[in-house]
């Protein structure tokens, strides 16, 4: 792992009804924040709050595929709590003990981490529910915003020598439920 990995954390309560529209505007987010190509742009409501996405075929069938993994993980077990891991990588020369080239390897250089926990609101607690989901976005919005432009989140990103493709980064978006990777 490296060192200098920077890691972004965001923490969501959720309840059933925005168990997958949040998680999807979430990971779109921090794609639109952190790709590199041709970006076509688009934008999801969710409880009033506009979040910037992408759209990419590629980039949403990996964002849908990875949250219904979530969702069914979640839905499944018992524990209601789970992660949505995003991390972008560089490939690198990969070196043997005597400096000969044996292949790439991919070295992280950031991780964004969306912590979510599950919750039933009661029918009278609904509004204030929905409120402070809305509320949790336009932070997890601010720390998207805060931390691609700050010092630190633009050092981290790598040189870019492959500008081919939407991202000349390697994405990985892994999934755990109860600290068990799914999918």
């Amino acid at each position: 792992m490296n060192a200098n990995l920077a890691t972004v954390t965001i923490d969501v309560i959720l309840d059933r009804h925005s168990a997958k529209e949040v998680p999807t505007a979430i990971l779109h987010s921090i794609l639109f924040h952190r790709l590199f190509g041709t970006v076509k742009p688009q934008t999801f409501e969710v409880l009033d709050v506009t979040m910037p996405g992408v759209s990419d075929p590629e980039m949403e069938q990996l964002v849908t595929e990875k949250v219904d993994i979530f969702w069914k993980g979640i839905e499944s077990g018992a524990n209601k709590r789970g992660q949505i891991i995003v991390t972008f990588s560089e490939k690198k020369a990969k070196k043997s003990w005597f400096q000969v080239y044996v292949g790439e390897e991919e070295v992280p250089w950031e991780q964004w981490i969306v912590n979510v926990e599950m919750r039933q609101p009661k029918s009278e607690d609904r509004q204030e529910f929905n409120a402070n989901i809305a509320s949790t976005l336009l932070k997890a919005l601010n720390v998207m915003l805060t931390h691609t432009s700050s010092e630190r989140g633009r050092t981290a990103v790598p040189l870019i020598t492959n500008a081919t493709g939407i991202s000349p980064f390697p994405i990985k978006i892994a999934v755990k439920v109860g600290g068990v990777e799914l999918g």
